[in-house]
């Protein structure tokens, strides 16, 4: 982010579409892209040669989903439409462990923010599961919407507090020791539920984005969780969203018109940086 607006800072190339991707926990130049051929890659930013760092591919189907373990740092996760999540290290040429029991299509996989072993998962079973390293199975199984959930995440203050979004267009928070009803649900896109973010920041905040192409932030403490933004900076669906770690209140958006917004909680949404690449 510059005054001039969003500037690459490198740029790589594959053979097929990019599904997701993620920064390294263990070096700040280090990226993982996953795509839909099944393959994964780890690039340098710095680098100047335009090839990845170590190239992986065990997944069947496309990958979907990729996250860094916060915790331990060393190990990442894949989640894909071949059913199955993938425990990698980026020094190892083989996964180190497979977890397999959904019935659909992998579309999310997240690590617990406050645990090390434990992680979620969001299918097109309708289901969202729970996994524990040291189990092959997964822990806890909640049949989360009548249709194929897209997107899971945890809250960042509280580990027993889950959200999911889906293709129904609701979002609902779970409470992982009463998992039989959602606390609440969350009304308000058109469309699928892309992706959902809990913000790192404060624990009643999250941010979804829909194939409506809205971008939305909700306040769950106020009520029945009103709607506290919702803005349109796509003409297309949007797919991405995230906060900053670093800057309170920064958001960005990511879309298939190719474009990414960056503004800040606060400010007018229609005054986002939005640049297209």
């Amino acid at each position: 982010m510059t005054p001039k607006g969003l500037q690459p800072i490198a740029q790589f190339y594959t053979q097929d579409g990019l599904f997701d991707c993620a920064w390294s926990e263990e070096n700040p130049n280090h990226l993982i892209s996953v795509s839909g051929d099944g393959s994964m890659k780890l690039w340098d930013v710095e680098s100047r040669q335009g090839r990845p760092l170590r190239a992986w591919k065990e997944h069947t189907q496309e990958i979907y989903s990729v996250d860094w373990n916060m915790q331990k740092k060393d190990c990442f996760i894949t989640g894909s439409w071949d059913r199955t999540i993938k425990l990698w290290s980026p020094s190892q040429q083989q996964s180190l462990r497979t977890f397999a029991g959904h019935a659909g299509c992998i579309y999310s996989a997240v690590w617990d923010p406050r645990s090390a072993g434990r992680f979620a998962s969001a299918s097109g079973d309708w289901t969202v599961r729970i996994w524990d390293l040291r189990d092959q199975r997964a822990t806890l199984n909640i049949r989360a919407h009548p249709t194929e959930v897209l997107t899971v995440d945890w809250n960042k203050y509280q580990d027993h507090i889950l959200f999911s979004g889906s293709v129904d267009k609701s979002i609902k928070m779970w409470d992982l020791r009463q998992p039989a009803n959602p606390l609440t649900e969350l009304h308000g896109h058109k469309y699928a539920v892309r992706r959902l973010r809990c913000s790192p920041h404060n624990g009643n905040v999250v941010a979804s984005v829909s194939y409506d192409r809205r971008y939305h932030l909700w306040d769950v403490s106020k009520g029945e969780a009103p709607l506290v933004v919702g803005s349109e900076h796509h003409s297309e669906f949007v797919v991405g969203c995230d906060f900053s770690l670093f800057v309170e209140g920064l958001v960005a958006t990511c879309g298939w018109d190719c474009a990414i917004a960056v503004w800040k909680l606060g400010s007018d949404p229609r005054a986002a940086v939005v640049d297209w690449f």
